[in-house]
Order: structure tokens, then C-alpha cells, then sequence
């Protein structure tokens, strides 16, 4: 790993064992963009790499020279209007109503290590020897405004992280119309766009298309990063798959409102811009004000979409997610929303709490209705305080109770909420998100208070510190169930209304880090209504997340493998719950269920009393194997294997660092007749060793006999996989929706 500046001092090239990034001071002074891929050999001048040429109805910068045209240069952070009509990185407004800029080469520096981000979340270093960090700082002499870019490269992994700070050193006031987080000019656009998008309860399914002249982008503009697109996409080549290929990833650490966006040009030439979405988005910078953009980070890979989404888990799970929780295995929950919804009393959750102490799980999570007012949706956000016809010995009694039993206890909050029935509305009325003049809009009955405002976050942070203070809450369910509407802040003038957005999200930000400074050995897992805010920012904060509110297993094939491109088994919040299915209606075998569930947190999402005899033996096999498995299956290499978006078997597996151990989930949505023989090919498992085979199962019909075979037959004849549908075996188990766990052992 190395920054390497060439002897002319306009070349910069980081490298490591994997990749190469290059770029140059161009002849007007701004940045150009020559190389990013795998690695190549240093030399001393990489000048060939910029071409230049005379095209017809070219604007050019230089009276002399009709070659040098921005509009036909790759660049590193990409401005409007001097020659280049590409969008921009960036849009500076000045007080005469100007929109130009022009950013040139001003000085270097490079740091060990890697430099936090005041207020924002970022992926980090633990030693300095483990990346290195290059920041550009440039200058645009009109405005006086200087803009620093940052790049950091690791000592191992394809990785790039990039952010940009802006300080205004000039006399007047500007505004940032836009401010990226990261522009990437790529020379051609040979390339499949792959984005998350989807709705509430379906988040994240993988969308292809190729690339084309013109733009493709997602976002959002709902103040939240979205159930329906994630701030990730993916520009992988025809040609590559999950296991081998070229691809780069683009993901953004922010939760707020975001554009991911691909431009090709007339001469297919790629412009990749990823951070702050800029509609809606104006940031006054008085002198000597700075701004700070959220981090991106890009991975590279020559190996496939599987290495792609394990660099970046690696990167997520060890150096951005922090804290107590980082390393550990998640403990094995039941929550009751799904078992009681808001009707229960504190004997009910008591009951269900000593069958599941029975059946083996750790904790119990008290979900929504247990504060203020609220027995509906209608009242009590906003009021954290215990209901004393509910619970009459409060949190702290609760907690002790369950403590009592043996098992630790997590809470529900919803802080960033407030309902208009509320003793904390009728005190602050004016500590919402509303326009003047304008009726507000409600979601779910409520509205979203104003996290931009200092006095409103310290607020909700007294009231939920007092409660974690006093009770012994283990776990915090951090949910957030609306978007924002009519965007203004009455605590802000006119001329920074475009920045209530973002201070909202700095908001957020703040009370999540103040908590989990104090609390430290609290496991938080965020939640939007599910998938809602599921993105990088939030793991900085919590290690995990409800990864959607749709809890049938076979839906959750779909979303928890659109997931895994991004982000690692651990951070994926994952239960069993009843059936008939809450959200489809569906019956499930309990065995798929939590086939399902074992790849993420896992935990139950039900009222175990309800099950027969025969079910709760099964759920204390299930959490017995969690227990014995779930540093495998959590911190594992994850490999996707089928996917449940071509076919009708989805399969993926987890293997050890040492490869000694991995565990295949199979699972198979409709059932057959007379169907053909069917193999799997595993990855990941070492060719050279021998691997005791064998199914894990609570029904016996389906246990089967160990069998032994090498590494290299699993990877490449396949793990045989037929069953019962394969003729007229009726004294197998074999239905739709089934599913099988292989366990492997060297």
C-alpha cells in the first residue's frame, strides 16, 4: 500500500496488492482522472493516459488550443459550465447569481491512517499502517472557496473511500447547490447498472440493465435513505457473474436523502456521481464556514460479485460497524409485536417471556405500545414514559422481572416521531417539521419532530438516557416509521431552509451518538418500518438492522439476498414468526422459517405458547443449533450460490476463515414431480481436504447420513441435492416452501 507522486508532481497513484488509482493535475489546473482497476506497475509518467482531440462544436478552454476540452476529459471532480456539460460534482452560487467555479491544483498532503469525519459516520482505521490517506486541496480563486478531497486507500482490499470538504476563505457568502460525495469519470461504458430498489416489505431486489447514452439514476428525496432504493449500486461488465468478472461497487455511509447516478456521454464515456441528493439540498457556507459530504466508498473486483460483496462485509462488519457489540455474536431474541401487537399487560409478556426462556432464547424485546398514551398508533409518540395501567412497575420492574427469569430485555423507541395527541406536541408544537401557512401531512398519525433543532434532540436524549440509566435495558429497537413531508424548520431563516435535510440526518446522527457513547454495552438495531433506513450510516451507529417488516420466509429469500451484495450476515435482523404469515398469509414449515432466519440475527417474532408440544421441542433444536453455529453463519465468508430471482431453488453458504467448517442453506419454493437429479456447487472450501457432509435437521425423516467428500468434488462436480421429488419416495419429507441446512466439517 502506497501514495506514490510522480517527479513532475502533477501524478498521484495509490495502489495496493489489488488495485491502482491514478490521477493528474490537468493543464488548466483542475483534476484529471487516468486509471482506476486492478493493479498495474508504477512508472514515471502516465501523461498517454489523458487523450485529447479536436471535436467538431467543442467548447475549449484554451485560445490556442482546440484539443483541450473539458467536455472530453475524464475528471475528478467535475464542474458546470467552463466547457463541460456533463452534471457536475459540484455547483457553487455566488451573490450575483453566478453558478460557475473552477477548482485547480493548490498543494497535497497525505496522512497514516485515515481521519474521521466531524459528525458523520465513516469506516476507520485502528492502526495508521492499515490505509493511507491522500487529500487534494484546491482553489477556486474567484469565490475563495477551497475544496479538500479525500481519498483513502487500505492496505488490503480494492477499496477506495471518498469524501470532500468545503471551506469558504473568501469575503462573501456562498451556497453549495450541490456537493457530491464522489464523481468518477470511467472510460467506457461496456457495463450492467445494478441498483436495490423495491417498496415496504420487499426492499433491495437486484435490478439489471445495461448502459446506455443518457443517465440512470436512483435516489431519494423522502428525507430517509428508502425502503426503495439503497444508496448502493453496482457497474459490473456483461461478461462477469458471481464468480468471476470486473465489477465496481458504489456505496454511500449516509442515511438522508441521496442520488446514485450514471451518465454516458455521446463518446461513452461514464460519469459515476454518488452523495447528497441536490434537490432540495442549498448549504450557505459564510466565510470562513465549511462543509463536510458524506463518505463513499468504491470497491474493485476481477473476481466476481461474491468477492465484491465480501470486501465490502469485511469492510462494514470490522471498520464501520464499532463498539461492544462488533465482534460478538448477536443473541437470540423474541419480540412480541407480532405475538400481542398493543394488546398485552405486563403479566402477558411475562408469560411469553418463560416459554421462551424455556425454549432457549436470551432475550426479550418489548416492542411499540408501552409508553405515554398509546394503546393505538393515534397517541403517546413523543412521551417516553411508562404507562402505569400497562406496566405498573415501569421499565425498571419489567426489566428486573425478565432478568429474573434469566434472560436480558431490549426496548422499543421511536424518538425521531411525535403523535398531535401528546403531552410533548402540546408543548412544543413548533418542534415539528411543518411549512408555515400549510397544513401538515401525517404519516401513520404522526408527525416528524425537528431534528435539526439542538433543544429537540437533547430533549428525547434526557428521556431515553433517564430510562436506560435506571432500567436494565440490554437492547434498543430504534425504529423510524414516516418519511418527511413539507420540509421547513421554523428554527432556521430563509436563506438555510436547504439545509434541513441534512441537519435532520446530522440530528439523527447526534442523539445515536451521544447514546451509544453512554450506553456502550447496549446493542442498538436500527429500523424504518423495516428496510426504511437500511444503509451504511446506520451501522456506524448500530450493528444491525431490521432488515425488512415483511417476516415470511420466502420473501425474505429474496430480500436477504439483495441485501447480502452490500452488507454482512451480522447486520441483517432476522426472526420466525407464526403462521398464517402476518404480511402474506402464507404457511410456512417452521423448519423454513428458520432456515431462513439462522442467516442474520435471528430470533422469534411470536407468542411460543401458541405453538404444540411438537413446535416447541423444534424451537428449542432451533436455538440449540443458533447457539452452536451463529459465529459461523454471522462472521463467516458468505457466498451466494442460486438466486431466488432466476429460479425456483435460492441456496448461499457460510465458511470459515480457516475453512475448516461451512453451512449451506437450501431451500426450494415450490415442490416437484418426477423431477430431474439435482447438485449444488459450494465455494470457498479448501480442494485439498476432506469434508464430513451432513443435514441438520429436527425431523428425522429429513436428517440424513454423513457422507465424506473433497473440497474440490464439492466445488466442482456439486453437492448432490435430490430428494423425494425425484420419484415416489413418500416416506421423505418433501413440500413446497422446504428447505435443507448442510453442515460441513473438515
Amino acid at each position: 500500500m502506497e501514495i506514490i507522486r510522480n517527479r513532475q508532481g502533477n501524478t498521484f497513484h495509490l495502489c495496493n496488492d489489488e488495485i491502482s488509482y491514478i490521477m493528474t493535475v490537468l493543464p488548466n489546473g483542475q483534476m484529471g482522472q487516468l486509471y482506476f482497476g486492478k493493479r498495474i506497475r508504477e512508472r514515471e509518467d502516465y501523461s498517454h493516459l489523458l487523450e485529447t482531440a479536436s471535436r467538431p462544436m467543442s467548447s475549449c478552454v484554451f485560445d490556442t488550443d482546440k484539443k483541450f476540452s473539458m467536455e472530453h476529459i475524464k475528471q475528478e471532480y467535475a464542474v458546470f459550465g467552463t466547457t463541460d456539460y456533463r452534471t457536475p460534482a459540484v455547483e457553487v452560487i455566488q451573490k450575483n447569481g453566478s453558478r460557475l467555479s473552477e477548482f485547480c491544483f493548490q498543494n497535497y498532503r497525505i496522512e497514516s491512517g485515515k481521519p474521521g469525519l466531524p459528525g458523520l459516520p465513516a469506516v476507520y482505521t485502528e492502526a495508521d499502517s492499515e490505509a493511507e490517506t491522500l487529500v487534494i486541496e484546491l482553489m477556486d480563486k474567484t469565490t475563495g472557496l477551497q475544496a479538500e478531497l479525500l481519498y483513502t486507500i487500505f492496505e488490503k482490499g480494492g477499496i477506495i473511500a471518498r469524501s470532500a470538504r468545503f471551506l469558504n476563505k473568501g469575503t462573501e457568502d456562498l451556497f453549495l447547490g450541490s456537493a457530491m460525495s464522489l464523481c468518477m469519470d470511467l472510460p467506457d461504458c461496456e457495463y450492467e447498472w445494478i441498483q436495490f430498489s423495491g417498496a415496504w416489505a420487499r426492499e433491495r431486489y437486484p435490478k439489471v440493465r445495461r448502459l446506455e447514452q443518457g443517465i440512470q439514476s436512483v435516489g431519494s428525496m423522502r428525507g430517509n435513505s428508502s425502503h426503495n432504493h439503497n444508496p448502493f449500486v453496482i457497474l459490473k461488465r456483461p461478461s462477469a457473474d458471481e464468480f468471476q468478472g470486473e465489477a465496481i461497487g458504489f456505496s454511500l455511509i449516509y442515511s438522508g436523502n441521496f442520488l446514485a447516478q450514471a451518465e454516458v456521454d455521446a463518446y461513452h464515456t461514464t460519469r459515476v456521481l454518488l452523495g447528497i441528493h441536490p434537490a432540495g439540498f442549498q448549504w450557505k457556507l459564510e466565510p470562513e464556514e465549511s462543509f463536510q459530504t458524506p463518505e463513499a466508498v468504491m470497491v474493485y473486483t476481477d473476481q466476481g460479485l461474491n468477492h465484491l460483496s465480501q470486501t465490502y462485509h469485511k469492510l462494514y462488519q470490522k471498520r464501520l460497524a464499532r463498539g461492544y457489540w462488533r465482534d460478538r455474536t448477536r443473541p437470540i431474541l423474541i419480540n412480541n409485536w407480532e405475538a400481542t401487537y398493543f394488546n398485552f399487560t405486563e403479566e402477558k409478556l411475562i408469560e411469553i417471556a418463560k416459554k421462551a426462556k424455556s425454549c432457549g432464547v436470551e432475550m426479550f424485546v418489548l416492542d411499540d405500545g408501552w409508553f405515554g398514551a398509546r394503546s393505538l398508533e393515534r397517541a403517546g409518540l413523543g412521551d417516553w414514559t411508562a404507562n402505569p395501567d400497562r406496566l405498573p412497575n415501569g421499565i425498571t420492574g419489567l426489566a428486573e422481572k425478565i432478568e429474573d427469569l434469566g434472560m436480558k430485555f431490549g426496548l422499543w423507541f421511536e424518538p425521531e416521531m411525535v403523535n398531535p395527541d401528546s403531552d410533548l406536541y402540546r408543548q412544543h408544537p413548533d418542534w415539528i417539521i411543518a411549512a408555515p401557512d400549510r397544513k401538515p401531512s401525517h404519516g401513520r398519525f404522526q408527525y416528524v419532530l425537528d431534528f435539526s433543532r439542538k433543544e429537540a434532540v437533547d430533549h428525547i436524549y434526557e428521556m431515553m438516557a433517564k430510562i436506560l440509566s435506571e432500567a436494565k435495558v440490554s437492547y434498543i429497537k430504534w425504529d423510524m416509521n414516516r418519511s418527511i413531508t413539507e420540509c421547513y424548520s421554523g428554527a432556521l431563516p430563509a436563506d438555510r431552509q436547504g439545509e434541513v435535510y441534512h441537519r435532520y440526518i446530522l440530528g439523527v446522527y447526534d442523539l445515536y451518538e451521544r447514546l451509544t457513547s453512554r450506553f456502550p454495552h447496549v446493542l442498538f438495531e436500527s429500523c424504518a418500518s423495516g428496510g426504511g433506513r437500511f444503509d451504511p450510516g446506520m451501522l456506524y451507529y448500530a450493528p444491525q438492522a431490521w432488515t425488512s417488516d415483511d417476516t415470511d420466509a420466502v420473501e425474505r429469500l429474496k430480500i436477504q439476498f439483495g441485501t447480502s451484495y452490500c452488507y454482512p450476515v451480522s447486520s441483517m435482523g432476522s426472526h420466525v414468526s407464526v403462521t398464517p404469515n402476518h404480511q402474506l398469509n402464507r404457511n410456512t414449515p417452521l423448519r423454513t422459517r428458520a432456515n431462513t432466519a439462522y442467516f442474520g440475527t435471528f430470533g422469534y417474532e411470536l407468542d411460543l405458547n401458541v405453538l404444540t408440544e411438537e413446535e416447541q421441542e423444534e424451537v428449542k433444536v432451533q436455538t440449540a443449533f443458533m447457539k452452536e453455529y451463529r459465529n459461523l453463519i454471522q462472521f463467516g465468508t458468505f457466498y451466494r450460490l442460486k438466486s431466488p430471482f432466476e429460479g425456483n431453488i435460492t441456496a448461499w453458504m457460510a465458511v470459515s476463515e480457516d475453512q475448516t467448517e461451512a453451512i449451506v442453506g437450501w431451500y426450494r419454493v415450490l415442490n416437484g414431480v418426477n423431477m430431474p437429479y439435482t447438485r449444488l456447487r459450494l465455494e470457498g472450501l479448501d480442494p485439498e481436504r476432506s469434508y464430513h457432509v451432513w443435514t441438520a435437521g429436527t425431523d428425522k425423516k429429513e436428517a440424513s447420513k454423513e457422507s465424506v467428500h473433497y473440497g474440490d468434488e464439492l466445488m466442482n462436480l456439486g453437492l448432490i441435492t435430490t430428494d423425494a421429488s425425484c420419484g415416489e419416495d413418500v416416506d421423505r419429507v418433501c413440500c413446497d416452501f422446504n428447505s435443507r441446512l448442510y453442515l460441513l466439517k473438515a
